[in-house]
């Protein structure tokens, strides 16, 4: 188990526990479950009243936690058949966008999203998650399948942002960022978006011009990080906690806002503690909204989305 910084009184306590099994696994004499068990409740009773009040930058931080189930993850628990679909026909295969055609429970999708790798070898190999253009153009190849085949387009989202290196800009970043947006507002099928970690800018938007859009109770999504936010706002990025703040980042803002439709209760203590019970939550929830959209034709479809994007901003939130 990582700690996060505000957890480590909580780190504290769990790792006594946990010395204490061992030794008594050690010596069979010993037996120590009463004592451990007491600092068990200790901890869960800890564990509670830190994730009863995260402030804005804790919940960034367990947005970030690596620990939390990744696209692959869901993907591979989810559906079935899946079949990727790899490169732009243009320039090369983007290993931080991942996507294919799959099942969904009996129902046909394509599937994509942000992969941002399990450890040093695969998190380098997918960029941290950070998509570069191809990567959007072939995000834009599976939504153009999905219209032209009747396909639901289900979008798994977890992405500090597009990548903003020097090739990445001259391969048309950001027109490969636009298309993909526009490609999610017009194709005439439903499009399901889920922020499961991370939703970071334009790299984000990209994949969440949806007609339902859900996020992680702990997931964070905004124009800008914390850190950059305070490093143009204050020339300080230390400032990150007062830019997190005033960012309204949080799933519970942004449902206040109108900018997403869905909460999705993560497991007491986050995604990160048990990642069988935040995919389930999350495969009820995708299936939830593919209902609420069955039935409605392509018109309707893209008139439903047209309309939420355009009532964005005429809900305000309350200081």
């Amino acid at each position: 188990m990582q700690y996060l910084e505000f957890e480590k009184p909580l780190a504290e306590i769990e790792g006594k526990a946990e010395e204490l099994r061992a030794l008594a696994r050690q010596n069979e004499a010993m037996d120590m479950e009463k004592e451990a068990a007491a600092l068990d409740r200790k901890a869960e009773g800890m564990l509670r009243d830190l994730y009863k009040g995260l402030t804005a930058w804790q919940k960034t931080q367990v947005a970030r936690h690596p620990d939390r189930p990744h696209c692959s993850d869901y993907i591979e628990a989810l559906f079935t058949e899946y079949t990727p679909l790899a490169g732009d026909r243009n320039f090369a295969d983007d290993h931080a966008v991942m996507g294919g055609l799959a099942r969904f429970g009996d129902k046909p999708v394509v599937v994509i999203g942000h992969e941002k790798g399990h450890d040093t070898k695969s998190r380098i190999e997918r960029n941290f998650g950070m998509a570069r253009p191809e990567g959007y153009r072939k995000a834009i190849r599976l939504m153009d399948m999905a219209h032209r085949f009747g396909l639901p387009v289900i979008t798994l989202i977890d992405t500090p942002g597009a990548y903003p290196g020097k090739g990445a800009e001259e391969r048309g970043q950001s027109e490969a960022i636009a298309r993909s947006t526009q490609k999610c507002l017009e194709i005439g099928v439903p499009v399901l978006a889920t922020v499961i970690g991370e939703g970071g800018s334009g790299g984000a938007v990209a994949f969440a011009a949806a007609n339902r859009v859900a996020m992680l109770e702990h997931s964070v999504y905004s124009v800008i990080s914390p850190e950059g936010c305070a490093s143009i706002l204050w020339k300080d990025a230390e400032k990150m906690r007062e830019a997190a703040d005033a960012l309204r980042l949080t799933a519970q803002d942004l449902q206040k806002l109108g900018v997403i439709d869905r909460i999705i209760q993560e497991p007491l203590g986050g995604a990160q503690r048990s990642r069988t019970e935040t995919i389930e939550a999350v495969g009820k929830a995708i299936a939830n909204m593919l209902k609420d959209l069955s039935g409605m034709d392509a018109k309707a479809l893209i008139d439903d989305r047209r309309r939420k994007f355009l009532a964005m901003g005429s809900k305000s939130l309350a200081a």
